[in-house]
């Protein structure tokens, strides 16, 4: 399977996302291969930082920030991996758009915070012009960084329902420094110590949705 993180507005949480779904699915035996298409790279940085702390097992990554190459790379290899991570995104990208072509399912994350969901409408867009020209993936958004309190988390998720290109799923993932501090060591958060339950199972559950869809 095919996966694209992704979303025009930065600091949604795309990055963690994808680097904690493709370690909690090499936990689990999978074979995965995350792609950061993202010109920052810090999708890369991470797995280095993992790679030189000795951490095992390795994740293989590669960084494809142009279009083409990371398209015809994904076309390759394909059949080489039986998880594909794309982490993409922060803006509306040559790389993004890619990904859309190769994809099976577009997950985004989103933050509880009005300009964040008034950006979905821009990749509404953007799914909606790629699937004019023949892709085919599914599209679900998720609560990201979600608050641990009040009724923004709510009033969000409300406004994602509503969403004509995408479907609303309903696994946040909370805004806990235990994603961020496992995120910094290139670590899953099943691997930190002391670990957090609740991160572990916010990100178990999200994994398990996805991959039962």
């Amino acid at each position: 399977m095919i996966i694209a993180v992704a979303n025009t507005k930065g600091g949604t949480g795309k990055t963690t996302t994808a680097v904690q779904l493709a370690l909690y699915r090499q936990s689990l035996g999978h074979e995965v291969w995350l792609v950061d298409g993202d010109e920052q790279q810090s999708a890369l940085t991470a797995v280095s930082i993992r790679s030189e702390n000795g951490v095992k097992p390795a994740l293989a990554c590669s960084a494809y920030s142009d279009a083409r190459t990371l398209k015809s790379q994904i076309e390759t290899q394909i059949n080489k991996w039986e998880d594909i991570i794309i982490d993409v995104g922060g803006r509306d990208t040559g790389a993004l758009r890619a990904a859309l072509l190769v994809c099976d399912i577009l997950l985004v994350p989103v933050q509880p915070r009005s300009y964040d969901v008034w950006a979905l409408s821009k990749l509404e867009d953007i799914i909606r012009d790629a699937r004019d020209i023949g892709a085919d993936f599914d599209a679900y958004c998720f609560l990201s960084c979600a608050d641990s309190q009040g009724a923004d988390n709510q009033e969000a998720a409300e406004v994602m329902k509503q969403c004509e290109e995408m479907k609303f799923l309903d696994r946040a993932i909370g805004r806990r420094k235990a994603f961020a501090t496992a995120g910094g060591a290139g670590l899953s958060v099943f691997e930190m110590r002391p670990k957090d339950p609740k991160a572990c199972s916010e990100l178990k559950a999200l994994a398990e949705a996805i991959y039962n869809l």
